[in-house]
């Protein structure tokens, strides 16, 4: 889609990711790279460590956006990751920025 046709109002299709990061993935900076990451993607969502010692990774974006961050995400942090989950759906709206959720 061009450019001009988004400005007439038709915008990309949007989606959310859920991702769920187990492995080596706390204490290791993989909030701060991911948020770090995400500031140059035009994504939005979160970030969080779980009690069960995974990473929770919501976003929400243009669904080739989304490839482009996820993709950045793994190729940064990989050496950390020994597995993921990831489910798909459709975007909420209900995210202004990117942020790291305590």
């Amino acid at each position: 889609m061009s450019d001009q046709a988004r400005s007439a109002g038709e915008s990309a299709p949007r989606q959310r990711r859920e991702l769920l990061y187990s492995g080596r993935v706390q204490g290791v900076g993989f909030r701060y790279t991911t948020r770090q990451i995400a500031e140059r993607y035009q994504v939005e969502g979160y970030v969080q460590n779980l009690s069960d010692g995974s990473v929770r990774l919501v976003a929400e974006g243009e669904t080739s956006e989304l490839d482009r961050f996820l993709s950045a995400v793994g190729l940064e942090l990989e050496r950390f990751i020994a597995n993921i989950q990831t489910r798909i759906s459709q975007a909420t709206g209900g995210f202004e920025q990117f942020s790291i959720r305590r």
